[in-house]
């Protein structure tokens, strides 16, 4: 079993409360192969750093751009709390390697999954909250999103790809993407799914990912690409 001070040293967070840690690098696989585990997965730790992040990260944005919209202000948090954006923080942190995996979940290349990464991270926000506060979790945060929002804003791309497409789609075909499941692979532990993005009766992407979520905005990504190349825009 991973050495907590082990992984607080990777991370550079020393915590009061280790318990708080061990369960935020939890994932609900190893329960299942360690019935007699002591703890809880992360998963109530998730919700509670989902909310987190959420008021942070606007709290960031509000007093970074005073004069900006409404509606690019909620652009940009939606894109800093993607899942493969909060998974891209969890590689800058390692977190991937001091997580606590089922076999099976760690064989199939669960530390490297977007989201599992995703998961983990919100996890370790509500734990780092819980046990130091608000200042403690403000700080680190900030200092992780402050590159990445520069990039979003150098690429304007706060926008997800599936916003992007149904806007080009729209306004050059007045018609609306739709998306398809058109395969699941795998075992329920790691099952891949394939989605294919439409417009019209043409397929314009296809996409893999781990959730239909993920795979479906691959599917949208390469759809978009497809579009501009065909539209010369």
């Amino acid at each position: 079993m991973l050495d907590i001070a082990v992984a607080e040293r990777g991370l550079h967070l020393t915590f009061k409360n280790k318990a708080l840690l061990q369960r935020a690098l939890t994932h609900r696989s190893y329960l299942n192969e360690n019935p007699d585990y002591p703890l809880e997965d992360n998963e109530r730790l998730e919700f509670l750093g989902d909310a987190i992040l959420d008021f942070i990260i606007g709290e960031y944005l509000y007093h970074r751009f005073p004069e900006m919209a409404e509606g690019r202000l909620t652009n940009l948090r939606s894109a800093l709390v993607r899942t493969e954006r909060l998974a891209y923080f969890a590689g800058q942190i390692n977190l991937g390697e001091f997580l606590f995996l089922g076999h099976g979940e760690d064989e199939s290349g669960g530390r490297q999954r977007a989201a599992i990464l995703c998961d983990a991270f919100e996890a370790l926000i509500g734990a780092l909250y819980l046990d130091q506060g608000i200042e403690k979790t403000r700080t680190f945060v900030d200092d992780l999103i402050e590159p990445s929002l520069e990039e979003i804003l150098n690429n304007d791309s706060e926008k997800d790809a599936k916003s992007q497409l149904q806007e080009v789609a729209q306004s050059h075909y007045q018609l609306t993407p739709t998306y398809r499941t058109v395969a699941e692979e795998g075992p329920d532990h790691a099952k891949e799914f394939t989605v294919e993005a439409v417009i019209g009766d043409k397929v314009y992407g296809v996409g893999k990912g781990f959730s239909k979520q993920t795979a479906a905005q691959a599917a949208a990504q390469q759809a978009l690409d497809s579009l501009r190349r065909e539209l010369g825009i």
